[in-house]
């Protein structure tokens, strides 16, 4: 029988921080029971409308990019400026640590800078933790049809891919909704037919791009952010929405800690929720920030519940329960059951 889960502690690999701005530097300590060295860490004021952004170790800190935007690479001296071994400095730009701004950072582990990988017909940098399902991918495009390592070994699910040189959309596959077709984080469309993604699906040990601009255009620098399933972990999936207050039960096989959600046959957001802001699992209505919008975190009827196996949606909403197929992503505050066979409890 195969084992409940590999991750016991899913704090070793993914953690939620919130804080409050102080407008000078400041190191910043992730709240789990065991350290953690993020290798990607994004960020969003909750307060106010500002941009979202991504620093990773492959790129290297003060190396930004935009979620919710096109826009090419950016450099900021005083964004996230270093990765510590239970956390991450910001300096004093208002997207990182304003004076009493409140903020929220997603992190990530993956393996540091990472290392060279020939296993695609480009040798790719790759940071990997293959017990997380976790790569950063970079490469110089070719301007051809190529396929890059990622370094996981397992087949990923879902991708973030950006050129980073250029403003163009960012390119999300999904498995869900097949190869040749895509989502683009930094808005709001549904998939569609897209000529980036090759008709091929991603196997364990790459994934096949085109030859267009924006996912490997000759000379340019490009980003992937690969991720795999982990059982007790991490999973990616689809579910259908009803358009009912009684909405889908999703089964992720732990308590999440992080979720987000996208109709894909309808242009409508990418809403992300966590376990650490109020209402996540109560009558009161969560806060949750649209991974597509600058927008300040928000709260309305959006009632996404987390359970210990999975989660519920409770609103009839169009962004999270319309009459759709929804892609989500999730990551695990415990799992469903432990190595040991022990069960998690519900909150």
């Amino acid at each position: 029988m195969a084992a409940y889960t590999t991750i016991d502690n899913p704090e070793l690999y993914f953690q939620v921080k919130l804080y409050t701005g102080t407008g000078s530097s400041n190191a910043l300590t992730l709240d789990g029971d065991e350290n953690m060295q993020p290798d990607m860490v994004w960020i969003k004021s909750r307060s106010h409308a500002r941009i979202h952004t991504i620093t990773d170790a492959v790129r290297g800190v003060t190396e930004e990019i935009y979620p919710d935007l096109a826009d090419a690479e950016d450099t900021q001296a005083e964004g996230l400026t270093a990765f510590g071994s239970d956390g991450f400095t910001v300096g004093t730009h208002i997207n990182y640590n304003n004076d009493t701004y409140t903020y929220v950072a997603w992190c990530w582990k993956a393996n540091g800078s990472g290392s060279s990988n020939s296993n695609g017909s480009i040798t790719s940098t790759v940071s990997a933790s293959t017990d997380a399902g976790f790569s950063i991918v970079s490469w110089s495009g070719s301007g051809a049809n190529a396929t890059i390592g990622h370094g996981l070994g397992a087949e990923p699910k879902m991708i973030f891919l950006k050129i980073r040189t250029a403003g163009n959309n960012w390119q999300v596959y999904n498995k869900s909704i097949g190869s040749g077709n895509a989502l683009y984080l930094n808005n709001n469309e549904a998939s569609e037919s897209n000529t980036g993604w090759q008709s091929t699906d991603a196997t364990s040990s790459v994934f096949s791009v085109s030859d267009g601009t924006a996912v490997n255009g000759s000379g340019a620098s490009l980003i992937a952010y690969c991720f795999a399933d982990v059982q007790g972990y991490s999973k990616f999936g689809s579910y259908e929405g009803n358009g009912d207050a009684d909405g889908t039960f999703v089964f992720l096989g732990f308590r999440p800690a992080f979720v987000m959600v996208k109709p894909i046959d309808a242009a409508d957001n990418w809403v992300m929720f966590d376990n650490k802001r109020l209402g996540f699992n109560s009558s009161v209505s969560p806060y949750y920030n649209y991974a597509n919008q600058a927008y300040a975190e928000t709260t309305d009827d959006l009632l996404l519940e987390f359970l210990s196996n999975g989660f519920k949606i409770r609103d009839a909403g169009n962004t999270v329960n319309r009459t759709s197929t929804f892609i989500y992503m999730a990551f695990a505050e415990a799992p469903f059951v432990n190595s040991n066979g022990v069960p998690n409890n519900a909150r």
